[in-house]
């Protein structure tokens, strides 16, 4: 992780929230900030007078989103840039800087309708979680508490290329940051199968072999951690209410899917609904092969 970290801004109540977290990523990494505004750019193909006005209207309340933030961070003694993007759209727009600048990670508010301490991805952070190459941070609407209060990073971990990279990721920040890293798996509850199909015999049994499988990854996947305090759980129940509704840790950190191009985020069905529904800090990590 060594490009900067990119801050996507609107304008908008979810903004601080991107500021605030992705400053903190950049201080984690030692790396500069980038405050980002996505504005309009003039169309190949406009009306003329008419289009041109209002771009420059666009570009000039763009100007005043970046005053904001530089309000917002005022005092900060880090290295921060600020931006100003002309595309198509802001998930454009921040994708392209993130390609150009070769950042590290690019940092969103939740959308704009999400109900307090929860996300609910917007528009530009769906469609940016639909190909980036960096990992895609969602902060969510007025947060519980600012990363590094609770001292531990979470990550959703599964024996997989899209699990190990989140972990990679994730216990990269805890050894950088110093906090304890936890793991978590997901199995089913008795009621989420079909026991009226196979029998309940047969349905115990096979939650137990799960269990089994998911506590011996953990525990694998937790003692090959250098320099980091970690731990596991697993819990039971519906993954995404499970997982959503973790308040114990600053961040967690997701896989994107378990197939699709190498290097892109391509959200599969659990990441798609965290995204929504998270209340803490989520990221969702691009497959590294």
């Amino acid at each position: 992780m060594t490009g900067p970290v990119i801050a996507g801004v609107d304008g908008g109540p979810t903004s601080p929230d991107a500021l605030a977290l992705g400053r903190w990523f950049a201080e984690t990494y030692g790396v500069p900030l980038i405050a980002a505004v996505v504005h309009p750019a003039p169309a190949a193909l406009g009306s003329g007078r008419v289009d041109a006005e209002w771009v420059a209207d666009r570009h000039r309340a763009a100007e005043r989103v970046l005053d904001a933030a530089r309000k917002e961070l005022e005092g900060v003694r880090e290295e921060v840039d600020y931006r100003l993007v002309g595309s198509s759209s802001a998930a454009h727009g921040l994708h392209d800087l993130a390609e150009q600048t070769g950042a590290s990670m690019i940092v969103v508010g939740s959308g704009r309708a999400a109900p307090k301490d929860r996300l609910m991805a917007g528009s530009t952070a769906e469609r940016l979680l639909a190909g980036s190459r960096c990992p895609i941070a969602v902060a969510p609407a007025g947060p519980l508490a600012a990363p590094g209060d609770r001292k531990r990073i979470g990550v959703a971990y599964v024996d997989t290329p899209d699990g190990r990279a989140a972990l990679d990721i994730a216990s990269d920040v805890a050894r950088r940051t110093g906090d304890k890293l936890r793991l978590y798996t997901v199995v089913a509850e008795g009621d989420a199968t079909l026991p009226f199909l196979i029998g309940d015999d047969v349905e115990r049994a096979f939650l137990e072999t799960a269990r089994e499988t998911y506590e011996s990854s953990l525990n694998r996947a937790a003692g090959s951690i250098a320099g980091v305090e970690a731990d596991w759980e697993v819990l039971a129940g519906n993954v995404v209410d499970e997982l959503a509704d973790l308040t114990d840790v600053d961040v967690l950190f997701c896989g994107s899917r378990g197939y699709g191009p190498a290097r892109r985020v391509l959200l599969g069905g659990v990441s798609t609904k965290l995204v929504r529904r998270a209340c803490r800090p989520l990221v969702v990590v691009p497959r590294s092969g």
